[in-house]
């Protein structure tokens, strides 16, 4: 029987003396295009006396822009998320002839619309070294999506780091480790250096009780994966950190063609110092019938 998750996300700011917010940006709502069935949402920010406006982005992520009135000493904001997990075949999709095989090349009106996937790519060297291995012959174009997410997966060992923003892939790599969200921006530059247009996605990973947990070991996280645009296809989500492709348990928040777009708390606030403190509990409950 498939299971419904409910997931409750708290994030908390504290800070040293009461400060002045800034207006602030939330990219915690699924995106249009998600897979999964969303059964119920909500959104709540503390302190209460705030305006708040929706809009999308121009990748069509959802942003909850919150204005905020009063100094406060604590900002607080709480999602509550219900889905389906009925099971999603990540490979239940078709790819146009032309680009059955790779290399290929996107016709003109692609490569107009994905132009800002495919600029700026990197790990060019660990790109051609993937690209060497696969021979010089045409191989098949899911093929080297599945073979490059694997290959990312191995190269990376994961780690939990506290400290904001993403490594640069040169760095991941030779470190050899790194957090979700370095594998995925290290897959995305490789991904554009191979020719495909491709974008960093920022969201919840929720895995259901019979599944083996995440790989910080627990049922939902916050997660970070790639996609690369197949024509015929669509966003194809590739997992490097779990060696996957993304099925029902990636539920997106932001997808966007570079990562500092999909934080998912944006914003300022007059001069403090300030703790981050953010909990995610999940509970499991059977589907009726």
């Amino acid at each position: 029987m498939t299971p419904i998750a409910s997931l409750r996300h708290t994030t908390r700011y504290s800070y040293s003396v009461p400060v002045d917010l800034g207006p602030h940006v939330v990219r915690l709502r699924p995106t249009p295009y998600c897979r999964t069935l969303i059964l119920d949402y909500a959104i709540s920010a503390s302190p209460t006396d705030h305006f708040v406006n929706w809009l999308q982005d121009p990748n069509g992520n959802w942003m909850a822009r919150y204005v905020f009135t009063q100094p406060t000493d604590t900002l607080l904001i709480e999602v509550q998320l219900s889905v389906d997990l009925t099971p999603v075949n990540p490979f239940d999709f078709f790819v146009r002839e032309d680009a059955a095989t790779w290399p290929f090349s996107y016709d003109a009106d692609l490569r107009l619309e994905l132009g800002a996937y495919t600029a700026g790519g990197s790990a060019d060297a660990f790109a051609a070294a993937f690209a060497s291995e696969l021979g010089r012959g045409p191989t098949n174009t899911v093929e080297v999506l599945t073979s490059l997410n694997r290959r990312v997966h191995e190269a990376v060992g994961y780690e939990i780091r506290e400290e904001p923003g993403v490594q640069e892939p040169e760095h991941t790599l030779e470190r050899g480790t790194g957090s979700c969200r370095d594998s995925a921006w290290l897959l995305v530059q490789a991904l554009r250096q191979l020719g495909f247009g491709a974008r960093f996605v920022s969201g919840y990973l929720i895995q259901a009780p019979d599944i083996v947990a995440g790989p910080t070991g627990v049922a939902s996280e916050l997660h970070a994966w790639a996609e690369a645009y197949l024509p015929g296809a669509g966003w194809i989500g590739l997992d490097p950190t779990l060696g996957v492709l993304c099925s029902e348990g990636h539920i997106p928040l932001a997808a966007c063609a570079h990562h500092h777009s999909a934080a998912p708390v944006a914003g300022s606030h007059s001069e403090a110092s300030v703790a981050m403190h953010h909990e995610i509990t999940l509970e499991f409950t059977p589907a009726e019938g």
